[in-house]
């Protein structure tokens, strides 16, 4: 397990960075305008991310996505951050202020896929290309780069199968999903029922409202107290933070012992995953998809064409054939700790193994 483990990690962390995914494929063209004005590198990127609850936004994607810049600029350009706060209003409100402020392109990671739209075609009516980032908004994007939503569903089920093996049907799972307003919510769940649909009882199962953790809380004190303590043998989480506020329930009724899955390698999580609480996680290198996005959005800035970058596309509901990178995903488990978040540098080994979970972490052998 392990030997594969690091096989895919390395796979992942290898790849191109104008490698393609399994997007849908268009004849179209990306060469921009001929009416868009060739700019050189004194460029400004306006970067609108959705929340802050899970500790990637801040912590990665930001800082990621304004060194690249500045490494594809000379130091010229400069990146204009909002963050949403998960509210889709509020987006919409950091949208309208970066196209009357006239930013040369947008970086967007919509709260709500749908009602982005509008904010996507104000910015385009106003000749600012769009680049959607990390899920697919609807409207006029130009460009998108994101991880393998539905592979991310399937790698989160089958481990979970791994971690049930034969009692797989001796009692139920509960399913957290994310939210309703996330189209990779949705793609993570087909990916995870694609996996566990004949195989589990799905004794329950949530869309759970704004990704948060006290909303799983109270959605898996519900499956509890529906389904009994006794009856449920696995939990399949769709990220951390949500697998926290899981666990928390779990814990609170004397569930203890049943293998729980996440993403987004969370301090948290990995923490989690050293003790035993959480199976798994999904690791998904955020520098390369941060790279990717930099790329996409100063190429676009410049009026260049994306063909060099973007070698797959993705249909939308309300666009098709949009220039896609899909950067590949690595189920984390306590056995490749080393070979992802700490080689990457998401985690130093000291970060992970602080304080109390300095006995866990030497119990698996992570020194």
């Amino acid at each position: 397990m392990r030997r594969a483990a690091v096989a895919v990690a390395t796979t992942a962390m290898a790849v191109s960075l104008a490698a393609c995914g399994s997007a849908k494929e268009s004849g179209d063209s990306n060469e921009s305008s001929d009416s868009a004005a060739k700019k050189g590198d004194d460029i400004t990127v306006g970067l609108l991310l959705p929340e802050n609850q899970t500790a990637r936004y801040e912590k990665f994607d930001k800082p990621l996505i304004e060194k690249k810049v500045k490494e594809l600029t000379n130091n010229k350009g400069k990146v204009t951050y909002a963050n949403a706060k998960q509210d889709a209003s509020l987006q919409a409100q950091q949208v309208d202020t970066m196209v009357t402020n006239k930013v040369d392109v947008l970086i967007i990671d919509a709260v709500d896929f749908k009602s982005i739209a509008g904010s996507v075609k104000k910015a385009k009516d106003q000749g600012i290309k769009v680049v959607a980032y990390d899920r697919l908004a609807e409207g006029p994007i130009d460009a998108y780069t994101s991880f393998d939503n539905v592979t991310v569903g399937k790698t989160q089920g089958e481990a979970l199968l791994k971690a049930l093996g034969d009692k797989a049907k001796d009692g139920q799972i509960v399913m957290m999903n994310g939210s309703s307003t996330d189209p990779n919510a949705a793609q993570f769940k087909e990916g995870a029922h694609s996996v566990l649909d004949g195989k589990v009882n799905i004794g329950r199962e949530y869309d759970t409202k704004e990704w948060k953790p006290e909303n799983a809380n109270a959605n898996m004190d519900a499956a509890i107290s529906a389904l009994g303590k006794d009856k449920i043998i696995g939990v399949y989480s769709a990220n951390d933070g949500m697998a926290g506020g899981s666990i928390t329930a779990l814990k609170r009724a004397g569930i203890a012992d049943i293998p729980v899955t996440g993403q987004d390698a969370e301090l948290s999580g990995v923490q989690r995953i050293v003790t035993g609480e959480q199976y798994m996680s999904v690791y998904k290198s955020y520098p390369q998809e941060a790279a990717v996005a930099a790329e996409m959005a100063v190429a676009l800035a410049q009026g260049k064409s994306l063909d060099s970058i973007a070698t797959s596309k993705s249909d939308s509901s309300t666009t098709k054939g949009v220039p896609t990178v899909l950067v590949p995903v690595v189920s984390l488990t306590k056995d490749n700790i080393k070979e992802t978040v700490i080689k990457e540098g998401f985690y130093t080994l000291d970060e992970i193994c602080s304080g109390n979970y300095k006995a866990a972490c030497d119990k698996i052998g992570l020194k």
